[in-house]
Parts: C-alpha cells; structure tokens; sequence
C-alpha cells in the first residue's frame, strides 16, 4: 500500500509517498481503507521536529515513528477478534497514528460511526479540532448559556468548530478573522464578527467571559485585559519558535494565573471516546458543520502540509488517496 513516510526531520520536502507493509490489525483493532485524513499543526511540528523540546516524545535524532497522520475516516476493512462495535464495511471516523496512507490501524475504542449526513472528507477534520474546541470551552472555559465567548482564530480549523460549539453551548460568540473570512465566520453562527486587519479586540474596550485564544498573537496582559472578572482566557495557538515555544508562553500563563481572578488556561486536547460520539451526533442534527478550505491526493502532502504551515488555512485541509473515489459519499 501507498502511505506518507519521513526518515528525517526538516522541511516537507523530507516527506515520500511510498509503497509500505499494509498493517494487519490486532486483537482489539480496527483496520480501514482511508477514506480521507486531516491534517493539524501537530503534524508539522512531528516532521519538522520543532519545538526541539519536542523531540523527547517524537525522537532526539530522528523520528521514532515514520508515519505521519492523527485525523481519520474510512471504512472497516477488517476487525481484530475482540472488535465488537464495527464490522468490515462500516463507515468509521476518529483517530490513529499514521493516517496518511491507504490503509491505517487503530483501537476500536478510538472510532465512531460517521453520520450517513457527512462526508468521509468532512468526518475526517472533526477530531482533533473539535476535541480542542470542545473540551477548551466547556471545561476549561467553562462556558455557559448566555456568556460572552470571543474566538480568536475563528476562520481556523479549531476557530471554526469552536464558533459552531460556542453556539450549541449557548454563548453569544464573537469570532475574530481577517476581512476575507468575516462572511464564513457569520455564516457559521458568530454573533459579531471582528476583522483584525480594522479591529485589535484587545483595544475596544470590551470584556468577555471566555477568551478562546488559537493564535496567540497578542501579550497575555493584553488578553487579560479584555477578560470581564473572574474571566478565562483559553490559549489554544501560541507562534513557534525551536526550543520550548510555545510551551513557554503556556508555562507563563499558569504562573500568573496563579495570582490573578482572571484567568489564563492553556488546553491540550485529550482523547475522549464520549467526546467523540458526541461529535457525531452534532454533526448528524447539523449543529457541527466541518469547513473544508483544500483537498490533496496523497502524493501532494508536501504541498498540503506547507499551505498548512502558512497559517492562512479556512477551516481544515485534507489528504485523499488517489485510490479512493468515494471520500465525499
């Protein structure tokens, strides 16, 4: 089988599309025929091995782990003997490690079925996201019905679900973006929507509840500025840099949230099978509508993780094998 490989960390030209071992799947596993893969940021920090520090999980000289991919649907090809949930030919979406390929295994636990409403392609930019979205809102934020939530970033992959589950808990949101996102954001559901290029949101004078921060692009005393009493401001994105940033800006936040009423909470995403089917179900009653801004063959990661890198992506950006004929049934 095709599948995304890199031998060594750098640029995205490291990366090749090359003929693997198709996996065979384990006791508890699931494996599918890749219906389509999103990408996320954490994918090129993996290849371009930066922060350094992150290296101590991914591998000091080189990567531990040749394949590349989190985000994942298809459908089941085979099930190992103790699967009970899925059987072959079940359209599935969730996460496994290297999803840029053919063919991918991954625990039974860590798929969902997809909504017959959604698209392999659509399901596919759902987890990592909308797990960023969902768990920095409701329990960091702690966002409730009738809340000021501002999301800066909201044109972003994890910006635009966090809009959509802003609204589904209840708040009045307002997005912040760039003059050629601000109809994609209203769209979306934001109450107001802010255009940077014209507004800083930190300068306006007004207060928030919640702050869900994906960019990062402002000091944490200006984010603190804009948080109403007792406020918390989620950070979500923060710039890269090569050696611990932006773990560096997150360890400073906790460290003065420590001794202010208002707060600054840095969120990393963790794997909930309930989250999940959670989003699932938002999805299916249209409450979640994943944005798509590019699709790629397999062959084209390159070309699709260095528009990535970028940081000029409208929702999320996905990886189709040139196999697969099916990705938006």
């Amino acid at each position: 089988m095709k599948a995304i490989v890199y031998q060594e960390y750098g640029s995205p030209d490291v990366l090749r599309c090359e003929e693997i071992q198709k996996p065979i799947p384990g006791d508890n596993e699931v494996l599918i025929r890749v219906c389509a893969a999103a990408l996320n940021p954490l994918d090129w920090h993996f290849v371009r091995g930066r922060p350094y520090g992150f290296r101590f999980m991914s591998g000091l000289r080189k990567p531990k782990d040749a394949r590349l991919g989190m985000d994942v649907a298809g459908r089941v090809e085979a099930a190992g003997r103790n699967v009970r949930l899925f059987k072959p030919g079940d359209a599935v979406f969730g996460i496994c490690r290297g999803a840029f390929a053919e063919y991918a295994c991954t625990a039974e636990r860590d798929l969902a079925q997809k909504p017959d409403n959604v698209t392999f392609e659509q399901a596919a930019s759902v987890p990592v996201a909308a797990f960023t979205a969902l768990q920095g809102l409701r329990d960091k934020g702690h966002v409730e019905a009738g809340q000021k939530v501002l999301i800066n970033g909201a044109a972003g992959g994890v910006g635009s679900c966090a809009v959509q589950i802003g609204k589904w808990l209840g708040a009045e949101v307002t997005g912040v973006c760039s003059s050629r996102n601000v109809e994609m954001v209203r769209s979306l559901g934001a109450d107001h929507v802010i255009d940077y290029t014209r507004e800083d949101f930190t300068r306006s004078g007004k207060r928030y509840e919640t702050i869900f921060d994906c960019i990062g692009n402002h000091s944490l005393a200006a984010c603190r500025r804009s948080l109403a009493p007792r406020g918390i401001c989620v950070l979500v994105g923060a710039p890269s840099g090569r050696w611990i940033a932006p773990m560096g800006r997150f360890l400073g936040a906790r460290l003065i949230s420590a001794f202010m009423s208002r707060k600054l909470a840095p969120i990393m995403a963790r794997w909930s099978q309930d989250d999940l089917h959670l989003m699932a179900e938002l999805m299916r009653c249209g409450k979640l509508n994943p944005v798509i801004d590019r699709r790629y063959r397999l062959g084209e990661a390159p070309a699709a993780l260095r528009y990535l890198e970028e940081g000029h992506a409208r929702g999320k950006v996905v990886v189709v094998p040139e196999s697969e004929n099916s990705a938006r049934q």
